[in-house]
């Protein structure tokens, strides 16, 4: 039997770094329009919902004729931690399988999405989730000693061991899972790793400038390949 795949894209009002991150212009877009337009092109998605209390999110969601969550106000707090955000999202969405698509990494491919959605039905089980990461091949310290390297021995960046990070780009879970664990990452995960390019991510201006330039530089065309 066919599982229900919605796609929530989920939108605060209240951004702190980047004010009015979701929906400032960013080149001839926003990041919410863009990662509609985006997802309305995903094969695989039965549904999209934007989650959100902001009012401006609404209206946009509903211009591109996507179905809304009206977010309760005590869930878009600042206060609220990620396991309770992730647990109450699990819960208002009316599916099988939840596909979590954060505006804030804007360069993903519709065909990197469409990958990730075939890969978590058709793997019978297999994964417990499907999460986005981006290889971290750095020279990692920790309390003052490195964790990744011997010190005595330095090798190049490209001999380092294979530590990926979680990006939170593309996460693909059954709502079950991720309503029972509070997380957007289970006990089986599969690691999809993503280029310099799919990786970004925008925390503050900065990202956001630069998210923008690259996006200028390779257009929406880019994101069809």
């Amino acid at each position: 039997m066919k599982r229900k795949t919605v796609a929530v894209v989920p939108v605060r009002k209240g951004s702190q770094r980047v004010v009015s991150k979701n929906t400032r212009p960013f080149s001839n877009i926003s990041l919410l329009e863009l990662k509609l337009k985006v997802l309305k092109e995903v094969s695989g998605i039965d549904q999209i919902i934007v989650n959100t209390d902001c009012e401006k999110s609404i209206e946009i969601a509903k211009d591109f004729g996507v179905d809304v969550h009206v977010r309760d106000p005590h869930f878009a707090s600042s206060d609220v931690t990620n396991d309770v955000h992730w647990r109450h999202i699990a819960e208002v969405t009316d599916t099988d399988v939840l596909l979590m698509a954060q505006t804030t990494s804007p360069m993903i491919k519709i065909s990197t999405y469409e990958k990730a959605i075939k890969a978590f039905l058709e793997s019978d089980g297999q994964y417990g989730s499907i999460n986005s990461v981006t290889l971290e091949k750095k020279f990692l310290w920790l309390d003052g000693k490195p964790i990744n390297y011997d010190l005595k021995k330095t090798p190049k960046s490209q001999d380092l061991p294979n530590i990926v990070s979680l990006n939170f780009a593309i996460t693909i879970i059954d709502k079950k899972t991720m309503y029972e664990m509070g997380n957007v990452i289970s006990e089986r995960p599969k690691f999809i790793e993503l280029d310099k390019i799919e990786s970004i991510d925008i925390d503050d201006m900065l990202d956001f400038e630069f998210a923008e330039y690259v996006y200028k530089k390779l257009g929406f065309d880019w994101l069809k390949e």
